[in-house]
């Protein structure tokens, strides 16, 4: 049976789980608690890190590889452009919100807020928080400004750089830490990518004791 090992707030999760539903692929989602690494999971991936997916009898890590070969083995639908140059900037923007995203924003924010209760490290960290609230801000403005030159965030086509960005946002929209108000380019830009049949599941997710907003799974929103 096709897995994946995963966290349901992890934006990394949440790429590859997108790609997959995008791509229709069914697998069953095992939530893998890596803060408390078994031997088994260790097995699986020896970095102690989600995503793990297995697809027919393959153990695969690491959310950019994984989804780069899901491009590969299932290229319909496409995530990825043609040309050499639209393929450059869909990997530039994976690669912005997979870190320079990821560690002015989602670890200050997120993590601090869910993952340290969760994990029983203590209270959040309320500089760090501050500043993932100002630095959003400086993103979500960048993202402003590449949607009013295109449809999409790497072009005039859906791709995986959406999916890594919506990922990112989606995670942070669930505990209302996204100023949709800020820009209308993309309020109106997550709208679109919210509504589609592979956001369902991720709509759908429930983390226990952080319920989310009633705004988080209305498409209308």
């Amino acid at each position: 049976m096709n897995r994946l090992y995963h966290v349901p707030l992890s934006p990394f999760c949440r790429k590859v789980r997108l790609s997959l539903a995008e791509k229709k692929i069914e697998v069953e989602l095992v939530e893998e608690r890596y803060w408390e690494p078994t031997a088994e999971f260790r097995r699986r991936n020896p970095a102690e890190k989600v995503p793990v997916l297995k697809l027919d009898g393959k153990l695969m890590s690491e959310s950019a590889a994984i989804c780069e070969y899901l491009e590969e083995t299932h290229p319909e639908p496409p995530l990825m452009p043609k040309s050499a140059e639209e393929r450059y900037e869909v990997r530039r923007l994976v690669a912005w919100f997979d870190d320079k995203f990821h560690n002015e924003v989602t670890s200050k924010l997120l993590y601090e807020r869910v993952n340290k209760k969760v994990m029983k490290l203590g209270y959040p960290d309320s500089r760090n928080v501050k500043f993932g609230a100002q630095k959003i801000k400086y993103h979500l403005d960048y993202m402003g400004w590449l949607l009013e030159q295109r449809r999409w965030l790497a072009g005039n086509s859906m791709t995986l750089a959406d999916f890594a960005a919506a990922a990112h946002l989606s995670s942070l929209d669930y505990i209302s830490d996204v100023d949709w108000n800020r820009n209308q380019n993309v309020r109106d830009w997550y709208a679109k990518i919210k509504s589609r049949p592979a956001f369902r599941s991720i709509l759908a997710d429930q983390v226990p004791g952080f319920p989310p907003p009633p705004h988080y799974a209305d498409l209308d929103f």
